[in-house]
């Protein structure tokens, strides 16, 4: 069939018919990211007011250091959730690497097998989990729920409720070393941060884990082994658990079975801080990190300004929710509206 005389041309470039977006309407596109980075500047404003120490190279880098556990957990929980999961299981398991690393290296085991092991069984436990989760349909609420009690009391089994030190040796620096004058588990983190990055946005993997969350069905019928995906956020996040709980055993120079109390509370904060949708479909590893470095500066900001420890979680809790309503209403009803 020819086409009519009065058609237009259909050699013209598709870009040349489609407006494009303002800067604002690319800003609200990304409303939850935006929101997070305009909140975390502002919290770095407040402190850098307010105390004399915070803008300090020392403390910004002490601030890197302790938050390394947090960005490298949040960037596996980042696809844990977009999938439309959770695992509360997350600090039970770095409570429990804390634990039997130090029994193993007291042990005398080789300080890389031991890494090794730990990694392995951070994976093997979150493959535990997968699978009731993604094979036999139970609710991930559920499952990490049972997961954080049997893990948390097995570290305690194994610990008594005591400390258990670890010798100074080459798994220490793992914690306290130093490399181009920033500390080792800060490389850590960006290491994990990179590969999460790249595995989210950049492979199929990360595509269908977006989709799962969106809509598992569709993606069921495209010829995608929804199962297997979910299963294997699973694995990352336990994996990447067991890696966070290396780096704080190492730093700390001891394991400890409450080493990880509270720590999957922080943890879900800092990704839904960084936009990540608690319903699944929608997610950020950019967001995540700047979400985890809000957690991490509003604790630091508040020890420097001296506020009673008993205040220190209110404070915490309030500013967070304020955070995430400003994503919720804010932005999100910006794009409903247009």
């Amino acid at each position: 069939m020819n086409a009519p005389a009065n058609s237009p041309p259909t050699t013209a470039p598709l870009s040349g018919r489609l407006r494009r977006q303002t800067v604002k309407e690319r800003f609200l596109a990304n409303g939850g990211v935006g929101s997070i980075a305009i909140f975390f500047l502002a919290v770095v404003l407040l402190f850098s007011l307010t105390t004399d120490e915070f803008l300090s190279i020392g403390n910004i880098l002490n601030i890197v250091r302790q938050s390394a556990p947090l960005l490298i957990v949040a960037a596996a929980m980042t696809l844990v959730i977009t999938t439309g999961g959770i695992d509360l299981s997350v600090g039970s398991i770095l409570a429990l690497v804390s634990a039997v690393s130090a029994t193993l290296l007291q042990w005398h085991l080789p300080w890389p097998l031991v890494i090794v092991l730990m990694l392995a069984g951070g994976g093997l436990v979150g493959a535990l989990q997968g699978f009731f989760v993604a094979y036999e349909g139970i609710p991930a609420f559920i499952v990490t729920l049972a997961g954080l009690g049997i893990i948390s009391g097995l570290a305690n089994l194994i610990t008594g409720g005591y400390s258990i030190p670890i010798a100074p040796s080459m798994f220490s620096e793992i914690g306290r070393g130093w490399l181009l004058g920033v500390p080792f588990p800060a490389w850590i983190a960006v290491i994990v941060l990179i590969l999460a990055y790249v595995l989210f946005n950049e492979t199929p993997f990360g595509r269908y884990v977006t989709g799962i969350g969106a809509n598992a069905e569709a993606v069921r019928r495209a010829g995608v082994d929804t199962r297997w995906t979910g299963l294997f956020v699973y694995v990352l996040s336990g994996a990447m658990a067991a890696l966070a709980g290396i780096v704080l055993t190492a730093r700390l120079g001891s394991g400890s079975s409450n080493a990880g109390q509270g720590f999957e509370l922080q943890v879900i904060a800092a990704v839904v801080l960084g936009g990540t949708s608690l319903f699944g479909g929608r997610g950020s590893v950019i967001g995540t990190v700047l979400g985890a470095l809000t957690v991490a500066v509003i604790g630091n900001g508040l020890i420097l300004a001296h506020l009673s420890p008993f205040l220190t979680p209110i404070v915490t809790g309030a500013i967070i929710l304020v955070a995430i309503w400003m994503n919720f209403r804010i932005f999100s009803g910006s794009i409903r509206s247009r």
